[in-house]
């Protein structure tokens, strides 16, 4: 469930309990039943609020997870780039020296 839900239920819910609370307070000439509702929507809204936070932390981990393995793939594929530039320099060189050596007979 993401925050957006959770954060339109926990409002429907305190609605709910507050419309409830203080019809049943206009019926009754207690004031526990107040306490006890305000009591219940304090409870329902410090779990939606922990719920988000789990919400919250699991997207953080997730994205963490996400950057470091893009970062972990972009440096092993420059280590690649890298050896691949190396060999295809080497093998230039290789080539070059070659040519070299035919144009002016020095392999004989």
């Amino acid at each position: 469930m993401n925050s957006k839900k959770i954060c339109g239920t926990l409002v429907a819910l305190a609605a709910l309990v507050a419309f409830d609370g203080t019809a049943g307070a206009q019926q009754s000439s207690s004031g526990q039943g107040v306490k006890q509702d305000a009591k219940a929507v304090g409870h329902g809204i410090g779990n939606g609020a922990r719920d988000i936070g789990h919400a919250t932390k699991h997207v953080a981990v997730s994205v963490g997870h996400g950057a470091k393995e893009a970062g972990v793939g972009i440096g092993h594929g420059a280590k690649k780039a890298g050896i691949a530039v190396g060999h295809g320099a080497r093998d230039g060189w290789n080539a070059t020296r070659h040519a070299v050596k035919h144009v002016f007979h020095k392999d004989d």
